[in-house]
């Protein structure tokens, strides 16, 4: 088996492998009892609701985290060493890891205070509340993500190449867009991958270059990836992916609760609010998002073909855009071709072999696109 095959098909198999785990011992935890008995154990310690529930929450998200802290190792940094994706030493990926928590506690923490507060004032329509206040914090990360949440992560900088700058402004010009400036990060420091985004809500916006992208690629083809990004704001996938998904996230939470409160007398609750109960609200969030998941990618996977086709349109090159996603499936590692059910179900982007066979039907049926690409000389599509 083909090194991508193999890599693909192990990272796969380990993700299944905890998403099943992970809802067996959350049902057992509940169904034999040891949620109520955590909580009456914390509860001596702490007579508050609110402090009682954030120390049940770190109680079990410090035993899940140790509880499966091999398979992490192994699938982030052991399986990238080996296959040589990865520029991290141990002590790098502890920090990156840390870093994540501090993040992770910094913004978690408000948001479960917050959920447990309209959970006890607002009853059986506690979702609503959680709803409304979860579209307005994404929009305020979308915000301040760029300039406060990525540099504890990445140096961010200007990239100091005149040329590919002006090429890029030209394109983001061309679609509308106002940006303050066209970045890099150092992405190297982790992994040998590359990358490239468009990311920040109003003045935040940020084109972000990752260095193994300018690194290894020429200008022709670092700026047809710059185009595809910024297809998705011509063709208005940030505006729609913020549409479906806050009337989707609404749509959700609403099943959840329903659930919840239908199903919670199963395991001997009476109340929502009972701490010991709150683990069967991710028991169906888990199914939901399994049956959501497909449809979701269905969706994700039609605007990246748009996307491919703005990025050629745009820049009429299309035999530069097809190496680039040639040599980032290398560089990647990706999977080339997945087997149909797994691409359908599980991927948010198409695979390169279907990739490459749209934009071949595009290029076709369009004459100066097809022109170009013979003028070129490229054989990327054959």
């Amino acid at each position: 088996m083909k090194d991508y095959k193999k890599y693909n098909n192990i990272k796969l198999a380990i993700g299944i492998g905890k998403g099943v785990i992970s809802f067996i011992l959350i049902l057992l935890f509940v169904a034999l009892g040891y949620s109520s008995i955590l909580v009456n154990y914390l509860s001596e310690y702490f007579s508050n609701p609110y402090l009682l529930f954030i120390a049940f929450v770190f109680v079990t998200g410090i035993a899940t985290s140790i509880l499966f802290a091999p398979v992490n190792y192994y699938t982030e940094f052991y399986l990238e060493h080996k296959y040589n994706l990865s520029n991290q030493t141990f002590l790098k990926y502890i920090i990156e890891h840390l870093k994540g928590l501090f993040v992770s506690v910094l913004i978690g923490v408000p948001i479960l205070l917050f959920f447990f507060y309209v959970l006890n004032e607002f009853g059986s329509l506690w979702w609503l509340p959680l709803a409304v206040g979860l579209f307005i914090i994404s929009v305020v990360l979308g915000r301040i993500a760029p300039v406060l949440i990525l540099p504890i992560f990445y140096k961010i900088t200007p990239i100091d190449n005149e040329e590919l700058k002006s090429r890029i402004e030209k394109l983001a010009k061309d679609a509308g867009i106002k940006v303050q400036n066209v970045y890099k990060f150092d992405m190297s420091k982790n992994t040998k991958k590359a990358n490239a985004a468009f990311t920040g809500l109003g003045k935040s916006k940020r084109i972000l270059l990752g260095d193994t992208l300018l690194d290894n690629y020429t200008q022709d083809e670092i700026e047809t990836v710059i185009a595809h990004e910024m297809g998705h704001y011509k063709k208005k996938h940030i505006i729609k992916n913020i549409i479906i998904g806050t009337v989707t996230s609404f749509l959700t939470l609403f099943l959840i609760a329903f659930l919840y409160e239908n199903t919670i007398g199963l395991f001997g609750f009476e109340s929502i609010t009972e701490i010991a109960a709150l683990p069967v609200l991710s028991l169906w969030g888990a199914v939901i998002g399994l049956i959501q998941s497909p449809f979701s990618n269905i969706l994700s996977r039609k605007f990246e073909y748009e996307a491919d086709e703005y990025a050629v349109t745009a820049t009429s090159k299309p035999g530069p855009y097809i190496s680039t996603l040639k040599k980032l499936t290398e560089q990647n590692l990706a999977d080339k071709d997945p087997h149909p059910f797994v691409e359908w179900f599980f991927y948010s982007h198409p695979s390169i072999k279907n990739r490459i066979r749209a934009l071949k039907k595009f290029v076709d049926d369009n004459l100066s696109l097809s022109q170009e690409l013979k003028f070129e000389g490229n054989n990327c599509l054959t």
